[in-house]
């Protein structure tokens, strides 16, 4: 059966370096979708077992149910089917692996798993240029510090405030500081460090699971920080105006701070998130979300979340790139890449 790559309308995206959200989105249809033991170990969101051949039929159902949410609600989304081999079990989150910015910057990041380095794919970008009439003025390539055992697993180990130029990162075995300042000096944003933690005591592995930042939320399970680190990175996410709702730990397992805020149509700010994450949200944390965006657009990902540790917004790579000065393709045309 073919698969139509883009789902969505022409894009015309005109994002710019102060705005916090993108109205387009990296998508990547799962291939080989299944639990990966590689990265069980750093990962406690995962399930404990593997699974066979009908978890990835079933991912790739979850998958374009939330193509099409996204799409209905006025998110530009390309979307690109995976490769049959090699088989990358985790190829469904391409925000570990890229991050495309509003100065025309795509970063290539480096993974901690030897199997989701595998998901790297250059010809990706190209075409997401070419589909989308975007315009890439540079490659940052930080895969050179695997070499060195540092890992930095893109929007995965960084929440960006794009509007005050903040990089938040809770330290872990996936997020080494030294990449995040190299990075940080590279695009010119400030880096904010902390320490976070489970229940039992395990770090967190992405600080994305825990924090989610919006144009007028940020979203964060304070009590997995520590008392000594809590205030002063509580009193940093309020700066600005912005309404700070806490969810606790179990909500955090939940994958309630696995939410993204993009814009759809007309400017709308739409509030992408799991039924199980939006579900786990207290009436008062519900309203005080609702109140910060325009729409909540909840989507079940079961099997994603329970075999692959990960939620709706592992699932997106944002694209903030600048539009070229050549118009560049539908984003409706069909193919395949």
């Amino acid at each position: 059966m073919s698969y139509n790559p883009d789902m969505s309308a022409p894009t015309t995206q005109t994002t710019t370096r102060s705005e916090q959200t993108a109205a387009a989105v990296m998508m990547v249809r799962p291939a080989s979708f299944g639990w990966n033991p590689e990265t069980a170990d750093s990962n406690r969101f995962q399930a404990p077992a593997p699974a066979g051949g009908a978890a990835s039929v079933a991912a790739v159902a979850e998958f374009d149910a939330l193509v099409a949410a996204l799409v209905e609600a006025g998110v530009a989304v390309h979307a690109f089917a995976d490769r049959a081999e090699p088989a990358c079990p985790d190829a469904v989150f391409p925000n570990n692996w890229v991050s495309l910015h509003a100065d025309g910057t795509v970063v290539l990041y480096p993974m901690l798993a030897p199997s989701r380095r595998r998901e790297r794919q250059l010809d990706l970008l190209i075409e997401l240029e070419r589909r989308g009439g975007y315009r890439v003025e540079r490659l940052l390539d930080l895969t050179h510090h695997e070499l060195y055992g540092h890992f930095l697993e893109g929007t995965g180990s960084v929440v960006f405030d794009h509007v005050t130029r903040t990089a938040y990162a809770c330290r872990s075995p996936r997020t080494h500081v030294q990449v995040l300042e190299d990075l940080c000096a590279e695009l010119g944003y400030e880096p904010v460090t902390f320490d976070a933690a489970d229940a039992t005591g395990v770090p967190v592995y992405h600080t994305n699971v825990m924090l989610s930042i919006g144009t007028r939320y940020a979203l964060v399970c304070a009590a997995a920080v520590p008392v000594q680190q809590r205030e002063a990175l509580l009193e940093r996410l309020s700066a600005g105006g912005r309404e700070v709702v806490s969810i606790d730990p179990v909500q955090m397992a939940a994958f309630a701070g696995n939410v993204l805020e993009l814009r759809g149509a007309g400017g709308a700010r739409v509030l992408a998130g799991s039924c199980r994450a939006i579900d786990s949200l207290s009436p008062p944390q519900r309203d005080a979300l609702a109140a910060c965006v325009d729409r909540l657009v909840p989507v079940p990902v079961p099997d994603i979340e329970m075999l692959g540790g990960g939620s709706v917004r592992c699932m997106l790579a944002e694209v903030f790139l600048p539009q070229s000065t050549q118009s560049g393709a539908s984003a409706a045309e069909g193919g395949t890449a």
